[in-house]
């Protein structure tokens, strides 16, 4: 393979009503292109600065060196914290990935080392579009279920934070005792928790959801002490994931030396790209821990998780968004299926996903205030909404 050197770094922000996507399309001299994401909810403008910024690393460079490029753009940053720098460095890893797999005619899996699996159990997110009450929340459930979903993920806590009153916790906790009931033995249910209480608030949480066997309680505490995740995980039953606030695999070191996680969850499009999840990954291995990275962001990041699922043998479960904008396939033309709650895996050259420039430019930014602890859900109205998958059983 001849070396291919940039031609051009061009960014795009298209609006997703919960936020807004942001890519980077890498065009090389020899006319390929590659492309890849770092939607970064709330500081769209943020990354897209810092995704321009990396256009003066890439030039005069062989593309395909993916690896010497990314260790010399992130050696010579010097404001390493938070996910702006690591986001915009995770997108155009993935461009680059993309473009080196097109330039060979394989998938990245190939790259990566081969197919463990050519599809892989998603757990859905988005399912509730609409749903306020315990029945709502049972019926939205029940649908889901038969999309045939392995689990269903949702947070049921309002506008809770740091501490939760009584009432809010029995109501919380109505719901989700009438989700459990609805899916019976059909699926497994995750409660998230958007990294909202303090230590005692989430000890209490946590053990009343003992009685309900969720699969995990996700991001229990608000962000930035690990210790206290431990602590936690000490005195409760109930499985804790982490990682989507971690945005380097230094950061997810004290999580695997501390045991304090059952399930681990980094974003692709946030932790530094492919290579540094696949890393991450390893370590969750070694440490026999789960590892189902959070993916509800765009097509292009969702696109290379798949890939990322296809090469890593301890990937347990896809997070997809059961519904979606009614643009996304105009927007991107994505060659993975979802079918009966499962994600079959692209093949097709690179990361197997392509935009719309045109389409892209017909829905663009659009600011959002949505927050998790506004009390309203971050969900899609019913009448935006699409559901993304290929048949139903009733």
């Amino acid at each position: 393979m001849t070396g291919m050197r940039l031609r051009s770094l061009t960014t795009y922000i298209c609006d997703a009503y919960r936020t807004n996507w942001v890519f980077v399309k890498l065009e090389t001299e020899d006319g390929l292109h590659g492309w890849g994401e770092a939607t970064l909810e709330y500081k769209e403008h943020t990354v897209e600065q810092a995704l321009l910024s990396l256009e003066a690393s890439l030039q005069g460079r062989d593309l395909s060196d993916i690896q010497g490029w990314w260790q010399d753009a992130y050696r010579d940053a010097y404001w390493r914290g938070g996910p702006v720098l690591t986001s915009a460095l995770s997108a155009v890893e993935m461009a680059l990935w993309d473009l080196k797999g097109k330039a060979l005619g394989v998938p990245v899996a190939d790259l990566l080392g081969g197919f463990v699996r050519d599809n892989v159990a998603c757990y859905a997110n988005a399912w509730f579009a609409g749903a306020r009450t315990a029945k709502q929340f049972a019926e939205a459930a029940n649908t889901a279920a038969k999309w045939g979903y392995t689990a269903l993920k949702w947070d049921p806590f309002g506008s809770a934070f740091r501490e939760i009153s009584l009432s809010e916790l029995r109501t919380s906790l109505d719901i989700v005792s009438a989700v459990k009931e609805a899916v019976g033995d059909r699926a497994e249910i995750i409660v998230e928790a958007h990294g909202r209480f303090d230590l005692p608030t989430a000890q209490r949480v946590a053990r009343e959801l003992e009685a309900f066997d969720v699969l995990w309680l996700e991001e229990p505490l608000i962000p930035g002490n690990i210790g206290n995740l431990a602590a936690l995980k000490e005195r409760t039953r109930t499985p804790l994931s982490i990682g989507e606030r971690l945005y380097t695999r230094w950061d997810f070191r004290e999580v695997f030396e501390r045991r304090c996680a059952d399930v681990v969850q980094p974003d692709v499009s946030h932790v530094g790209g492919i290579w540094e999840s696949r890393l991450v990954a390893a370590q969750a291995e070694t440490a026999q821990i789960a590892f189902a990275p959070h993916n509800p962001s765009g097509p292009v990041a969702n696109a290379a998780t798949l890939q990322l699922a296809a090469t890593t043998p301890n990937f347990t479960l896809l997070e997809t968004m059961a519904t979606e904008v009614t643009w996304r396939a105009e927007v991107a033309d994505e060659s993975h299926q979802i079918t009966m709650g499962r994600a079959h895996i692209s093949r097709a050259p690179g990361l197997g996903v392509d935009l719309d420039e045109s389409a892209l430019a017909r829905f663009p930014y659009v600011r959002h205030d949505l927050r998790h602890y506004s009390g309203a859900l971050t969900d899609i109205r019913p009448a935006e909404s699409t559901v993304r998958h290929e048949e139903t059983h009733e």
